[in-house]
């Protein structure tokens, strides 16, 4: 091969591999991901839970917030697909609370037909939800490279399993009640508005879908472990996480211990709730009605005639979750550095 043609050669395959290399780094710059490392992690975090619904309304958030909060835990994994998009499969076991008693105790006549009702309930979610996270700040090119402080935003679907239960009733003030040891009996099974009757609807279900939104904060503390911190409400498709949704049903048409943890307004002078020392809740409204203005006389008697148990056509039930979570980063393949 003659020098000229040898020459002619080099010089090709050096514009060849310049043109490539040109092209490759334009192409990397046109996909700012295209030298990111994937990875993975685990979620274990609890906090607190509180409710929303016929018993702790939309209309007052602070209140509910502040009205027996109760607990949850959760379990999950992320998968970090880009610098800003994840994706999150976590199951949570949550707590929530409500009772007419406790959250209008301090504002009868503001929550008049709420305390007459006298209804409470507990509840034990377990929630497993996915769901898509977008982050503020972007990560490095692997885990190691993570951003320090990332602030988020998430949104996606949850599958919530629940039953909802209540106290028996109290019958005197020393904590006796005709159902030894005031015990916790679920609420479905009882039919407590007359579910499955004629002309009624059939007997809700203990399984709904939720939505889940919040945000959150993310902080590194080293390679392998993250902290966080997050805020998110649940609003489902359900209006029976509370077991109140609809009217009364006709007394003759239960039996048993349905007929007494269906209408509890005018058979309990004790808030059932409370264990120990239950407080006289129905003497307070013999009292207003005795000794009230006639407009004060006529707004109980009236709340306790009313047809109506719940807010059936408002809002659904939700919830909303606080968590504080610790976040094991998964290590990932160790590869060559790239060559420079």
């Amino acid at each position: 091969m003659s020098m000229t043609k040898y020459k002619q050669v080099v010089i090709g395959a050096v514009t060849t591999c310049l043109l490539a290399g040109l092209i490759t780094e334009s192409s990397a710059q046109r996909r700012p991901n295209a030298h990111f490392a994937p990875y993975s992690s685990i979620i274990f975090g609890g906090g607190t839970s509180t409710y929303f619904g016929d018993l702790a309304g939309y209309a007052k958030p602070l209140k509910a917030l502040t009205t027996l909060p109760r607990w949850n835990l959760g379990l999950g994994y992320t998968r970090q697909f880009t610098p800003h998009f994840a994706a999150r499969a976590m199951f949570t076991w949550a707590r929530i609370a409500g009772d007419d008693y406790t959250f209008n105790k301090n504002d009868i006549e503001g929550g008049l037909a709420q305390y007459a009702r006298n209804l409470h309930f507990r509840n034990d979610l377990k929630e497993f939800a996915l769901t898509g996270i977008y982050n503020f700040v972007a990560d490095g090119r692997n885990s190691n490279s993570r951003a320090r402080l990332t602030p988020y935003i998430f949104g996606g679907l949850a599958l919530v399993a629940h039953s909802p239960e209540a106290r028996t009733p109290v019958v005197n003030g020393s904590g006796t009640d005709v159902y030894a040891g005031q015990q916790w009996v679920k609420l479905q099974p009882l039919h407590t508005e007359g579910q499955g009757q004629p002309g009624r609807d059939k007997p809700y279900s203990l399984v709904t879908v939720a939505i889940p939104v919040g945000f959150g904060v993310r902080y590194k503390l080293n390679d392998n472990f993250n902290i966080g911190a997050e805020i998110g409400f649940r609003y489902t498709f359900t209006d029976y996480l509370d077991d109140v949704g609809g009217s009364y049903p006709a007394p003759a048409t239960l039996s048993g211990i349905a007929t007494v943890m269906s209408d509890r307004r005018q058979t309990e002078q004790f808030a059932a709730r409370y264990l120990k020392n239950p407080p006289d809740r129905y003497t307070v409204l013999v009292n207003l009605y005795s000794t009230g203005t006639p407009d004060q006389r006529a707004a109980v008697a009236n709340v306790l005639s009313t047809p109506m148990r719940g807010g059936r056509g408002l809002l659904n039930d939700g919830y909303l979750l606080t968590n504080f979570s610790i976040h094991y980063i998964i290590p990932g393949k160790i590869k060559c550095p790239p060559i420079k």
